[in-house]
């Protein structure tokens, strides 16, 4: 069990890192270099970014309960 909550802890923290640095900020970042610098002026990138944030809101809801049980497990494992 200890193993599976530390897999998907793992998981959540590399997908946290590449949905962040997806993100568009105040001098671009990394979408610019996928193509969301390009559509910034569309309508299209609004809804794009918006998709973008709700994902990173839930793998971030993933990523808090992961810990969350992976902590109460291991508390609580004798």
């Amino acid at each position: 069990m200890v193993l599976g909550f530390s897999i998907a802890l793992i998981i959540f923290s590399l997908l946290m890192i590449l949905l962040v640095l997806l993100h568009k900020g105040k001098g671009g970042g990394l979408s610019d270099m996928f193509g969301g610098g390009a559509m910034s002026t569309g309508g299209g990138s609004a809804v794009a970014e918006r998709n973008l944030d709700r994902i990173t809101i839930v793998v971030g809801l993933g990523w808090f309960a992961s810990i969350l049980v992976l902590g109460l497990v291991l508390k609580y494992q004798s």
